[in-house]
């Protein structure tokens, strides 16, 4: 599941059509708001992690200021070649200035930063606009990091889902993996990785002296993390898609241009990933032929003891951890439900979060009905 603020709705429309689908997952893995939303699915507190995550959008999106009111612009149809009265919502300008309480607080509204801080007084030495520990408590309420960590114990159980969410360690630029197979991941963690700092979020210390972004900085869709980290398993997998990679009319203003250059920017780049993924399963599958061949004249084949066991343990950890097999991959693309916008990713309003998790649900139906 990719990043993108409020676009992360779509997800959880997505994940409820799986759901409708009798579509059963091993891996939910996810960056910046996609790593929320797989918590979510992973630690579900109750056995519908469906229903928690589409709670926990409602729960948002109600908590969304309505200050500043909607506005009504005079705006140029090519089609009829007239003006015609066109709505802006407010919505993305309401959680810009207000913020969204049960998800992130911007500085200016702060009272312990207002009293207790003075550096409040000097912009000039700030690192971030807002505060997304919030975001804490509210997922507090809808996961359980008990059964969130449960697969760190290795138990064979069918209803363990693993976790991987990534972030960026500021200081080396180097990727961080949280796996919930190797690790106890905690709210941090999540917050870690949905800590996007062009937006004006803060970094977050997941241990001592790493300090983590948003993993979307390097990639927004960890496709390639899931790959490097999961054991030897062939995949279908499935992409939820925030940012579409094509669309079908060039931009016609700067507004627009703006929206498509973070599509772009955004978008999952992964297929080269993917290819390389077969062609090492190619290579793994011609080791594995290999092997067996030496398997048979190991005794003629004059090597030393030492020599042999290196080999042999060479060869058993390569087939252990790579050579999954990409079987299908299936791209659930978001559309847009209104013209683009600058700010289209900060649009929190109930009407935004519910059509982007109908649209998403249904996109999942009708992907689906098709392969079927």
């Amino acid at each position: 599941m990719q990043g993108g603020g409020s676009l992360g709705a779509f997800a959880c429309g997505v994940f409820k059509g799986l759901v409708k689908r009798n579509v059963r997952i091993d891996i939910a893995a996810g960056t910046s708001i996609g790593a929320i939303n797989a918590a979510i699915i992973v630690g579900s507190k109750s056995d519908h992690p469906e229903n928690d995550l589409e709670d926990f959008w409602l729960e948002l999106a109600e908590s969304t200021p309505t200050i500043i009111p909607d506005i009504f612009v005079m705006d140029y149809d090519k089609s009829v070649k007239t003006y015609v009265p066109k709505k802006i919502s407010s919505a993305s300008t309401n959680a810009a200035v207000f913020g969204v309480p049960k998800m992130f607080v911007p500085r200016w509204l702060k009272q312990e930063d207002i009293f207790k801080k003075e550096s409040f007084l000097d912009p000039r030495s700030w690192t971030y606009l807002y505060d997304h520990w919030p975001l804490a408590k509210t997922i507090d309420k809808y996961i359980d990091y008990k059964k969130l960590n449960l697969a760190a114990t290795q138990e064979e159980l069918p209803e363990v889902l693993r976790l991987i969410i990534t972030a960026v360690d500021v200081m080396t630029a180097r990727p961080l993996i949280f796996d919930n197979t190797k690790m106890e991941i905690k709210a941090k963690h999540i917050l870690a990785s949905a800590g996007y700092p062009l937006y004006g979020f803060p970094w977050v210390e997941v241990e001592n002296g790493v300090y983590a972004w948003d993993g979307s900085l390097l990639s927004n869709t960890p496709i390639r993390e899931v790959i490097y980290s999961s054991p030897r398993e062939d995949k279908n997998i499935f992409i939820v898609e925030n940012y579409p990679q094509r669309i079908d009319r060039l931009p016609s203003n700067m507004v627009e241009v703006e929206s498509r250059a973070r599509d772009i920017l955004f978008c999952d780049k992964d297929m080269d990933n993917i290819k390389m993924s077969g062609l090492i399963t190619r290579q793994i599958k011609l080791i594995e032929r290999l092997y067996n061949v030496f398997e048979k004249f190991e005794q003629q084949s004059g090597l030393k003891p030492h020599e042999i066991a290196e080999i042999k343990s060479e060869y058993n950890t390569l087939i252990q951890k790579y050579g999954a097999k990409i079987i299908s991959v299936t791209r659930i693309i978001r559309s847009e439900i209104e013209s683009p916008t600058i700010l289209k990713n900060a649009n929190f309003s109930s009407k935004a979060v519910k059509e982007l998790i109908a649209q998403g649900e249904q996109k999942v139906i009708d992907e689906i009905g098709k392969k079927t």
